[in-house]
């Protein structure tokens, strides 16, 4: 392998196909913690009606919920890295597992150079959304990426989203003012997927948060911007469409380190102020908080940040907003300093957890 430089959205490969995507920036030397996304058909068969992917005559699942973390742990378990601060191993690959490497960046550049064939709208779409955005926002083409289907040719030309990755936090800045401003002309091309509670509608169905009405997700999921509706004139589809926020080189800071220790606390629920949302837009998610009340829990009083796994509270909340939080409160031993943490993740009691803002 040349390169080991990874960082959030790319994506490995083993020699059974299986597809991880790199989670975050903060990885063990020589390892990345991952989320499995899809597996061939030879090594997992899936029931889920959304699952099948094809590329070429090779047929793929996608895994949903907490089966891809099920399936490793029961059936390729070499594919767990060890994280010392938390002293549990973690959904991961180790570079000598890695047969290929695969970037959004990399794979955005060949699609928009590429000359799309006449069946295939979704690419023709990427290429037509993809000039207006570096138009109209001055960006470069490698500012950009393609993620999930795109980026492993699973696509559906007629029925795919457009998936894509922005780097930098300037970058994401200029998109979101270009974008809340396009939303407001009826003549946009692009509209604010949720614009109205109708985007909701289908999640509703089986809505699992406790703390969180669907309604409060979609005031959120509005403000931020990122989630659109391509209106692509030449197929006459309107295609739902993501601009992932990802962080550029420059940015990016490992801060994995082996002394660390990250001691579990227990249940709190808290109001708080957010001081800093710099780190907001990416994964995991970093709010800078000053406590205002606690609700529940011990030794909460002297939290000094919110970290969130959770993709529903990216960008949830701005600084000097009022903020109510739920979720499990961690000590963080370094050879620097001891503070507290509140950690949104995937542990029991996923769906009490919550970051919302209070005066909506």
């Amino acid at each position: 392998m040349t390169s080991f430089r990874l960082r959030d959205r790319d994506a490995v490969l083993t020699q059974e196909g299986l597809i991880f995507r790199v989670y975050g920036y903060t990885h063990p030397p020589k390892a990345c913690i991952c989320d499995v996304e899809y597996a061939p058909a030879s090594v997992f068969e899936s029931e889920e009606p959304r699952a099948l992917r094809q590329r070429g005559g090779q047929i793929y699942y996608k895994f949903y919920s907490d089966q891809g973390l099920r399936f490793v742990l029961e059936k390729y378990p070499q594919y767990t890295v060890w994280h010392a601060p938390l002293q549990t191993r973690f959904v991961g690959v180790h570079l000598n597992q890695i047969t290929e490497i695969r970037r959004p960046d990399e794979t955005f550049q060949k699609m928009l150079a590429a000359q799309p064939s006449k069946s295939d709208s979704l690419h023709q779409a990427l290429q037509t959304l993809s000039n207006l955005m570096l138009e109209r926002v001055g960006l470069s083409h490698t500012d950009l990426g393609v993620f999930g289907s795109l980026l492993h040719g699973f696509y559906h030309p007629r029925f795919s989203d457009l998936d894509l990755v922005l780097y930098g936090g300037e970058k994401l800045r200029k998109l979101r003012e270009t974008l809340e401003t396009m939303y407001k002309k009826w003549s946009s091309p692009l509209q604010n997927e949720f614009e109205t509670e109708e985007a909701v509608k289908e999640k509703t169905r089986h809505w699992r948060f406790a703390n969180y009405s669907p309604k409060e997700y979609c005031w959120h999921q509005r403000r931020k911007t990122i989630y659109a509706l391509f209106q692509d004139k030449k197929s006459g589809r309107v295609i739902k469409t993501e601009f992932e926020p990802v962080k550029e080189w420059g940015e990016i800071h490992n801060e994995y380190d082996s002394r660390t220790r990250i001691l579990k606390k227990g249940w709190v629920r808290v109001v708080a102020r957010i001081t800093n949302d710099n780190e907001a837009p990416f994964m995991p998610s970093i709010y800078g908080v000053e406590i205002k009340r606690v609700l529940e829990g011990g030794k909460a009083d002297d939290v000094q940040r919110i970290l969130s796994y959770v993709e529903e509270f990216r960008m949830q909340a701005e600084r000097d907003e009022e903020v109510y939080v739920e979720g499990n409160l961690e000590q963080v031993i370094t050879p620097a300093k001891t503070f507290h943490q509140i950690t949104l993740t995937y542990r029991p009691r996923y769906y009490e957890q919550v970051l919302k803002v209070t005066q909506l």
